[in-house]
């Protein structure tokens, strides 16, 4: 299942394997999810004074057993697959081939005796559609989850060994089925439910089948919903239906394009580009570990297929931002805003503190599940996921967006982290308790000396933005009282022999590890920059220096994909594209799926297990992004970090800070055209990526400043080309 041809449409997605005895549709939908509550937080332990005195004690196995056993061994909560459609042909035929158009979302199966089949994911409603045409006709089985079957019996089971479906005690479906249609209704926990349809017609040498699932959370009779989305699909009519399906994915490619001569990264890029359209859409909930590709195995999810907020989620969307499909990101950004407050009640019930704190690990509904203590109840994860608002509104320069949605959320996190922080002797804030991103795991000495850089980090950048916003606002005295907070936080910890970044105050990095979360001040939140000087510059390249000496024994695919984007920081394009090759080849599946381990058993990591997450490959496709614009410094970069050797290459549609949509070629190893739109208007700084002269059109936009940074005054929708042959 996880090398299966991936279809989606944010909502829905459907995995296409098998050799035809049968051929499988492993379904999914994004919102199936068994929400039960998590009994041990109803315990009089269960509050952040008590973990702070557990810890202080030592007596791990009593935070272990509160905080973390539940996410390991209760069923639920938990995200819950939506079944299978079995295509039997008639034997001796078998798949013959198969192959994945990601141009228009299309999968075509053909079969040995000529067969053709054709499925997609309707990009605009909860349906699937398939065709068939030629001599085999199949037998259609639809398979529900095996919710009723035996329970394994496990002697313990794990976030990874989960152990089967039968454990969320769920009795079997309601089953229904006429000549020509099947369907079932599933009794999930807490009355939710769902129920799955599947109906067909042939006429002549074609058959047209059509899927939907649908739930009592959308709907008051399920079944009759995802009935009325296949029979309205089946009366239209495949041909129809994939003319509509095509425009819009006409429309996502038109967003932005990029040809590089690295062949392998660049097909990996449109593999990720595509997967990111099928699994995030406005209005649908956001990318979890595995979106709407839920694990087909029978057994509970790895990690329940959780929305991991350590950086699984926030990794899932870089992307959208250069890559120019603001629309699509805004799923994880509405998604943050409507369960804000839950983050509220997690502030106040467990930390008896106001403003907002998410989770680390969340459900559907954005309640804590549970895991490893030190990382799920951290107190700084809303301040990571507020960059995302950060970056949506830099990207759109949307005012509206700041004054009513990004500010609001960075204040309400502000609020909690100047609420849960102390001072020192010397008047210097602190959190009592902190840690790093998965740094010794879950032992007890995962709590670090107080406070890490990740932690700090996150601090620093959520004051210091909080305040740049609210002078944008004019919000004076919220200006000020952001930026007291942040005077009175310490400066990252730094090795005083090398000037390289600790984990936590005389702390350093000791051993390989996948999580580069002492490193976020250089990526993603850019408080330590390459065009600062050679104070930054250093520590830039003591944390590359670091990786290497290390080594990536103990990385993941995710790791590599990171690590191109902190080699781009740095400008060193050789760098990120090896670990773009390296990700690329040994990490995923043939479908181009992160499967977390080194598949080729290369060395590239002693992890060679194949759980699939979706992280990886959305922070690969930002990392290309990366190497080839840069505007996080207020300037604009075209192609900062190309290898020497990519004497040609070019890019349409990329996004800048701003709001400036950008395009720009590369020939015989220098930039010959830049093609600039500025979607609101604006000064536009951009580092001079020419040499000799240069001809200039410019419409509703004025040259201010030549020389090694270009400046220029523009209106909105006003169109700078620089070309220089």
């Amino acid at each position: 299942w996880d090398e299966a041809l991936p279809l989606g449409n944010g909502i829905m997605g459907c995995l296409v394997w098998g050799d035809g005895q049968p051929l499988k549709l492993s379904l999914d939908r994004a919102d199936l999810w068994d929400l039960r509550p998590v009994p041990e937080w109803s315990s009089p332990d269960y509050n952040y004074a008590t973990m702070r005195r557990w810890v202080a004690e030592g007596r791990i196995d009593d935070l272990h057993r509160l905080y973390d056993d539940p996410y390991d061994h209760n069923a639920g909560p938990t995200k819950i697959p939506a079944g299978r459609l079995e295509l039997y042909f008639p034997s001796p035929v078998r798949v013959q081939s198969s192959d994945l158009d990601i141009t228009s979302a299309v999968a075509r199966v053909t079969l040995t005796d000529g067969t053709l089949i054709e499925i997609i994911q309707y990009a605009q409603d909860p349906v699937g559609l398939l065709r068939i045409t030629g001599p085999s006709q199949p037998q259609v089985t639809l398979v529900a989850p095996a919710f009723g079957g035996p329970i394994d019996t496990l002697a313990q089971t794990t976030s990874l060994q989960t152990g089967s479906l039968a454990r969320l005690g769920y009795q079997e479906p309601q089953r229904f089925q006429t000549t020509t249609s099947q369907s079932f209704v599933q009794q999930a926990w807490g009355g939710f439910s769902f129920s799955v349809a599947v109906a067909w017609h042939t006429q002549g040498p074609k058959t047209e089948i059509a899927w939907s699932i649908a739930t009592n959370k959308r709907a008051a009779h399920p079944r009759d919903q995802a009935i009325h989305h296949v029979e309205r699909a089946l009366k239209t009519g495949y041909k129809k239906i994939f003319q509509q399906h095509e425009k819009w994915w006409a429309a996502y490619w038109r967003q932005s394009s990029i040809t590089v001569p690295n062949q392998l990264i660049e097909r990996q890029w449109y593999l990720d580009t595509y997967k990111f359209g099928s699994a995030s859409r406005q209005g649908c909930p956001p990318i979890s570990l595995q979106a709407v590709w839920t694990a087909d195995t029978g057994t509970i999810p790895p990690w329940k297929g959780d929305f991991h907020h350590d950086l699984n989620t926030q990794l899932s969307y870089w992307p959208c931002y250069s890559g120019n499909h603001l629309t699509e990101g805004l799923a994880y950004i509405d998604w943050l805003w409507q369960t804000k407050g839950e983050a509220a009640r997690f502030a106040r019930n467990f930390f008896n503190l106001p403003g907002i704190n998410v989770p680390m690990t969340t459900d559907l509904e954005g309640k804590q599940i549970g895991g490893w203590h030190q990382y799920t109840h951290s107190a700084t994860t809303t301040a990571w996921l507020s960059h995302h608002f950060y970056l949506h509104w830099r990207y759109t320069m949307d005012r509206d967006f700041l004054k009513d949605r990004a500010y609001p959320y960075l204040k309400e996190a502000a609020i909690f982290l100047a609420a849960v922080t102390e001072k020192d002797g010397q008047g210097k804030r602190f959190l009592p308790l902190s840690s790093s991103p998965e740094i010794n795991d879950n032992r007890l000495e995962a709590w670090l000396p107080p406070t890490s850089n990740y932690d700090l980090a996150l601090m620093r950048w959520l004051f210091s933005t909080a305040a740049g916003m609210a002078h944008e606002l004019g919000l004076d005295e919220e200006q000020q009282r952001w930026t007291q907070v942040l005077s009175e936080l310490p400066e990252l910890s730094v090795s005083p022999e090398d000037g390289r970044l600790l984990i936590a105050p005389a702390m350093p990095l000791k051993e390989s590890h996948r999580h580069f979360s002492h490193l976020l001040a250089i990526h993603p939140l850019g408080l330590i920059r390459w065009e600062n000087g050679p104070q930054d510059q250093n520590i830039i390249r003591q944390a590359l220096n670091e990786m290497e000496r290390l080594g990536p024994d103990y990385w993941c695919g995710y790791s590599y994909a990171w690590q191109a984007s902190m080699a781009a920081r740095a400008k060193d394009g050789e760098r990120a594209e090896k670990a773009l090759e390296i990700f690329s080849k040994a990490f995923c599946s043939p479908n181009s799926f992160h499967l977390n381990g080194d598949q080729t058993q290369s060395g590239y990591s002693r992890f060679t297990y194949r759980p699939f997450t979706l992280e990886g490959n959305m922070a690969a496709a930002a990392g290309l992004q990366e190497m080839l614009l840069a505007s996080y410094n207020d300037v604009i970069e075209i192609m900062p970090a190309v290898p020497a050797s990519w004497q040609k290459a070019s890019f349409r549609g990329l996004r800048a800070e701003g709001a400036f949509i950008v395009s720009a070629q590369r020939h015989n190893g220098r930039i010959t055209q830049v093609d600039i739109v500025a979607e609101r208007g604006g000064v536009l700084k951009m580092k001079n990526p020419f040499s000799g002269k240069i001809n200039w059109k410019l419409k509703k936009a004025r040259l201010i400043q030549e020389g090694d940074t270009l400046i220029f005054s523009t209106e909105k929708d006003g169109k700078i080309t620089a070309t220089n042959f």
